[in-house]
């Protein structure tokens, strides 16, 4: 097919990697249902995808991917800047020229017995100030489907580009070429040796090889969205975040923008969709993992989701914990590593739905509650399996959620699971001491962590495998935007869901009720309420973080908004020990904020 552009920045590349992975054809996407249908017919015929019960779940798929190919591949994953100091300690460094030398031998004749996909993609509204252009090229029909739910994809986006126009170039392949006559795999892909996720921030540049699966394959996501775009961000101006944003609203019709960064297991996409128990009061879901946010003319923080839809971790979301998520998946979805039922519906652990029988992730016949000869317990979905769905279907989407100048933040908050020594909630002292706090965020460690010797695990800002730079630069752009935003700054909060007591019992019953938290935050930005200062920051005044109605006694309260001195203190040699790894690009702020903490616990 001809090409439906004139950009010739855009054709070259094209015609570039043409030469170099020789497909069969080349297709150029237009994010069309015709497409998309015709897409998901072959992958049905050809055995990867499965089609599910029309009446149950319509127009909805399942697939199984390799067992090698299930997760990020984070050891594989690389920063390839000019200088290897600028990737800092929190990245995978190679030098650009050898990675692109090693990758473009890899690259050569891999599509053959292929399409090879041009995927011309919107991150953000099209058109916004805000947004990017990306183009994904690609020899994966699962990642076309997967890329036209997650992001924009229209010709609207080249009449945007334009003939002069700039793109992210991404390129992608599953790298497995076919011979002639040769059968396909189910889930073709490469060996874990031969996998490739590269980025080269010096030229806006994403080459992935040898992953089918989620941010390895879909390169609009953490790839472009968070590490090439984090770069971009601290050069331009603005910021990348892997960051929740919703919108909060009081009964007398004021809206609050929140946005919230939270490591993984804390809770971060419920509490993007979450039902408010505190009357009167409404959460609308803005996204729920990544937020651009941008300077506007008025001087405040406006953000966008430049996701279209959500990509979720499918265990643990049910019915009980996040029900908005469930609804999003009731049509138009494709599941990833699920359980597929008897009746052709899918079924995952802690989904709350009954399922009596099925096939697993792997293929082979299920039944809940099966063992394997060693007595432990079989899953039948991949503790990493997904859910791709609309975010337009979420019941709860806000308005204003597609609006191309974005939405004003007001409060950002920070987060880790940490069963003692950190409260509910504290405020920050001033914007300053809210980086500090959003840098040192940390939980405590696993025992599958490989760091399990350190008594807590640091994940700035939860952007630890996602910053597409030095941290400690990092850190320093959030120091220079607070300087940029001045007054206008968001207000910056810390919690924590997750504190228990002597017996192992949560203190805070979470969900829907941290409601009563975000309305604490809400009404401080207005002034509508005070609160007292201790050694960590600002903290609720008695009876101001509104407990109606919930059977907290008043020993566990006391223990849930606690300050130990004791315990903080003993912190600060892991605060101390991970900010010295950041050398000498560790911001002096860092350590200012430090040694006044350090002061103020005495």
């Amino acid at each position: 097919m001809s090409a439906p552009t004139k950009n010739k920045k855009l054709l070259a590349w094209v015609a570039e990697v043409q030469k170099m992975c020789t497909p069969d054809r080349v297709v150029w996407c237009d994010g069309s249902k015709v497409e998309y249908d015709r897409l998901m017919a072959e992958m049905v015929a050809s055995g990867m995808a499965i089609k599910l019960n029309e009446k149950k779940r319509p127009n909805s798929f399942a697939f199984n991917s390799d067992p090698s190919d299930v997760a990020r591949v984070e050891n594989r994953t690389y920063i390839a800047s000019l200088k290897e100091e600028d990737a800092g300690p929190t990245n995978n460094w190679i030098d650009p020229v050898e990675l692109k030398k090693t990758m473009t031998a890899l690259y050569k004749g891999c599509m053959k017995g292929r399409t090879m996909y041009v995927i011309p993609f919107s991150m953000g509204p099209i058109g916004s100030d805000i947004a990017k252009i990306g183009v994904e090229i690609t020899d994966s029909p699962y990642v076309v489907v997967n890329m036209q739910i997650m992001t924009r994809m229209s010709p609207k986006v080249l009449e945007v580009l334009g003939d002069e126009g700039e793109f992210i170039p991404c390129l992608h392949s599953i790298g497995a070429p076919l011979e002639p006559g040769q059968k396909d795999s189910r889930w073709p892909c490469a060996p874990i040796e031969q996998k490739y996720i590269a980025h080269f921030p010096e030229e806006n540049l994403i080459w992935s090889y040898g992953s089918g699966y989620g941010g390895n394959a879909l390169l609009g996501k953490k790839c472009l969205a968070l590490r090439i775009a984090s770069n971009m961000a601290r050069k331009e101006g603005w910021m990348a975040e892997h960051m929740l944003i919703l919108r909060f609203t009081n009964p007398q019709g004021k809206k609050f923008h929140i946005a919230a960064a939270f490591p993984s297991a804390c809770g971060k996409t419920n509490l993007a969709m979450l039902q408010s128990t505190v009357p009167g009061w409404k959460v609308e879901t803005i996204g729920d993992d990544i937020a651009w946010m941008k300077p506007g003319k008025d001087g405040r923080l406006y953000a966008i989701n430049p996701e279209a839809g959500f990509f979720g971790v499918a265990p643990g979301t049910s019915k009980a914990s996040n029900p908005m998520a469930l609804e999003s998946c009731r049509k138009d979805a494709i599941f990833t590593n699920v359980v597929v039922t008897d009746d052709l519906d899918i079924w995952w652990e802690d989904m709350g739905v009954e399922c009596t029988g099925g096939t697993d992730w792997k293929g082979k016949p299920f039944k809940p509650g099966q063992k394997d000869a060693e007595g432990k317990k079989i899953l039948g979905a991949h503790p990493n399996s997904r859910f791709t769905a609309r975010a337009e279907l979420c019941p709860v989407i806000c308005a204003d959620w597609e609006n191309p100048a974005g939405v004003p933040i007001d409060i950002f908050v920070f987060g880790g699971r940490r069963t003692t020594t950190m409260p509910l909630v504290h405020e920050a002292l001033d914007f300053n001491h809210g980086v500090y706090m959003g840098a040192t965020a940390a939980s405590e460690a696993t025992a599958a962590a490989l760091d399990v010797k350190s008594a807590i695990r640091f994940d700035p800002f939860a952007m630890t495998p996602f910053i597409g730079y030095h941290a400690g630069d990092y850190m320093n752009h959030w120091f220079e935007m607070g300087d940029l935003l001045g007054d206008k700054a968001p207000r910056c909060f810390y919690v924590n869901w997750f504190r228990k007591d002597k017996n192992g019992k949560w203190l805070w019953p979470g969900f829907g009720e941290n409601s009563r938290v975000l309305k604490w935050m809400c009404e401080r930005v207005e002034s509508k309420v005070g609160a007292k200062e201790t050694a960590i920051g600002l903290m609720p005044k008695e009876g101001d973080l509104t407990l109606d109605g919930l059977n907290i006694p008043a020993e566990d309260w006391a223990e849930l908004m606690k300050v130990d001195k004791e315990l903080f203190k003993a912190t600060l040699d892991d605060a101390r020990e991970y900010l010295a790894k950041l050398g000498s690009k560790l911001p002096a702020r860092m350590m200012v904020q430090f040694e006044a903490l350090k002061k103020r616990l005495g």
